[in-house]
C-alpha cells in the first residue's frame, strides 16, 4: 500500500473529531513545507486506537499493521518513531526517544490538544471497528480514573512535583483524578511545539483552569 492511500483515510477537515481537529490546526506548519503524509498516517493510527498505552513500550501492534498494509520499511520506521516518542512520559523525563521533526511535532501537538479538550476524539476510524469509542480530555480523566477505582479527590493526597518517567508510570503511589490535571494536563500548554498548537492550547488550558477552580469551589461547599 502506498503511504498516500493510508493518509487518504484521514479527513482533511475537522469533521467534529477532536483528534483530527487538532491535526488540522497544526497542519498549516506542514503545508508551508509540502505535504507531510507520515504525520497524517501516524495520527490516523492513533485515532484508530492502534497505539500502546502510555505506560507501554511495545510497538508490535503498530509494526504488524504497517507490515500488513505493505508500507515501505523507511515509511514504517518513520511512523513507528513518531508514535513511540510522542507520549508525555518521554518528555517529562527530558529524554526524548525520537528526533523532534516537524512531523513529530504535528502529531504530538494534535494528541495533546485531544488530552486537554473537553471530550477529545470520540470518533473511531472505520478501519478499526473493533475499537470502542472512548473519550479523551477531561472526560477521559474521570472515565479512566473511575475504571481504575481511583479516588476522585482527596485534599490529603497532594500532586507530585518533579516527576521522573519512572515515577509518572508507577502504579504504587495512590493518586487522584484531580491531581492528574496538576501532574500532566496543566503542563501540556507549555509543551506544544507548533504555533497553531500553542494558540489552540491557550483556550483549552483556560477551560481546564476554570473547570478545576469550580470543582474546588463546589467540593469545599463555597459555590
Amino acid at each position: 500500500m502506498e503511504m498516500e492511500m493510508l493518509v487518504a483515510a484521514v479527513p482533511s477537515s475537522p469533521g467534529g473529531s477532536g483528534g483530527r481537529l487538532g491535526l488540522d490546526l497544526c497542519w498549516p506548519a506542514a503545508a508551508a513545507r509540502g505535504q507531510r503524509p507520515a504525520a497524517r498516517a501516524a495520527r490516523f493510527l492513533v485515532d484508530g486506537g492502534l497505539r500502546p498505552p502510555d505506560n507501554a513500550e511495545d510497538m508490535s501492534i503498530v509494526e504488524r499493521f504497517l507490515e500488513e498494509v505493505e508500507l515501505e520499511q523507511g515509511q514504517r520506521e518513520e511512523i513507528v518513531a513518531i508514535i513511540k516518542g510522542m507520549g508525555f512520559k518521554n518528555e517529562v523525563s527530558k529524554k526524548s526517544v525520537v528526533e523532534p521533526t516537524l512531523e513529530f511535532a504535528i502529531v504530538q501537538d494534535a494528541d495533546r490538544l485531544d488530552a486537554i479538550g473537553a471530550i477529545g476524539n470520540m470518533n473511531k476510524c472505520s478501519v478499526f471497528e473493533s475499537f470502542p469509542k472512548t473519550p479523551a480530555g477531561i472526560a477521559r480523566c474521570f472515565t479512566y480514573g473511575g475504571s481504575k477505582k481511583n479516588t476522585l479527590h482527596d485534599p490529603k493526597i497532594l500532586p507530585r512535583d518533579n516527576l521522573s518517567k519512572e515515577k509518572y508510570m508507577s502504579k504504587d503511589e495512590k493518586q487522584t483524578s484531580i491531581n492528574h490535571f496538576h501532574e500532566k494536563l496543566f503542563k501540556l500548554k507549555d509543551m506544544m511545539k507548533t504555533e497553531a498548537g500553542k494558540k489552540r492550547a491557550e483556550k483549552r488550558h483556560k477551560f481546564m483552569e476554570d473547570f478545576v477552580a469550580e470543582f474546588y469551589e463546589e467540593w469545599s461547599g463555597r459555590a
